[in-house]
């Protein structure tokens, strides 16, 4: 597949990326360099290859699921510009 300069400043425009005309024929290249390399990524048998989120085996820190209050109302509503009652204090929008 080969990208045409109309094609790439249609691709500019969906982007809504502001491309100058001369800019275009090598925007059009980029866009072939990328083709380009994608195909040669389908080139590549990965029959039996198991799928990998990282590099390196990792496995995430587990913790327990234990709902709470968190312990911390006082330092967050130290970021409140008006708290009241233990509660942030907010104008009245609706009459």
């Amino acid at each position: 597949m080969s990208i045409d300069q109309s094609t790439a400043a249609k691709v500019a425009k969906l982007a809504r990326i502001k491309v100058e005309d001369d800019a275009l024929p090598a925007l059009a290249s980029e866009f072939n360099t990328i083709l380009g390399f994608i195909e040669q990524l389908n080139e590549v048998d990965v029959d039996g290859v198991e799928p990998m989120t990282s590099v390196t085996p990792q496995r995430l820190k587990r913790r327990e699921d234990v709902v709470n209050d968190g312990s911390q109302q006082d330092k967050v509503l130290a970021n409140a510009p008006d708290a009241r009652e233990g509660f942030f204090a907010v104008p009245k929008v609706v009459e």
